[in-house]
């Protein structure tokens, strides 16, 4: 907890950047009977039934004091989704010149070094990972990943409510994330590691 918390502590560097990454999935759900729009009087109807369309995923990177973000819409989640996923984060024009790229994980099955290895082998992995760092928050503690409250908003925002296919989907996401992007909307992080002493009742023998 206390090296994740640290990070957030540090400020913006871009030198080495700090990108939250986290997931989620989203049901396809499609209409089947047409919505009425509102009318004079008359809220916009829907009908209760629907048809399911599949699911996919949702990776979400972003740097809270970057004011940046990148979602990408994919069909499954696996350790390979992953491990291209990171690949592409890393090799984004921002980071190139980054000595080192910092990502906040939770402790998902797939979240590791061991996914680069299936994916690309040991010799591209090694040169991927002398350039990035994987911090994963404690088991059952992924809400210190800030990963998870951009997600939130990304739900609120931008995926709430019935989406029928992954075009329409993509499309939503693509608006938000480039909205989000204009705005270099941020993270205001407050819980620090004197928070967290306090909070658990534990001291240390030096507050760094």
């Amino acid at each position: 907890m206390e090296e994740v918390l640290a990070l957030y502590e540090k400020p913006y560097d871009p030198d080495q950047p700090l990108v939250c990454f986290d997931e989620k999935s989203k049901q396809l759900i499609k209409d089947t009977r047409k919505v009425l729009s509102t009318a004079k009087g008359k809220a916009r109807r829907k009908d209760h039934e629907y048809k399911r369309n599949g699911t996919r995923n949702l990776f979400l990177a972003v740097e809270p004091k970057g004011g940046y973000r990148r979602v990408t819409v994919t069909e499954r989640r696996t350790g390979r989704d992953f491990a291209k996923e990171v690949e592409k984060i890393a090799s984004l024009k921002r980071y190139q010149k980054a000595k080192r790229l910092h990502i906040v994980l939770d402790n998902l099955n797939t979240h590791g070094a061991h996914s680069l290895t299936e994916a690309f082998g040991e010799e591209k992995t090694a040169l991927l990972m002398e350039k990035i760092r994987f911090h994963h928050t404690p088991v059952h503690a992924s809400w210190l990943n800030m990963a998870e409250i951009e997600l939130a908003v990304l739900t609120s925002q931008c995926v709430k409510g019935r989406i029928p296919t992954e075009a329409k989907l993509k499309e939503r996401v693509r608006h938000w994330q480039t909205a989000r992007n204009r705005k270099k909307a941020m993270i205001a992080w407050r819980f620090t590691r004197a928070k967290a002493r306090e909070t658990f009742k534990y001291k240390p023998a030096i507050l760094n």
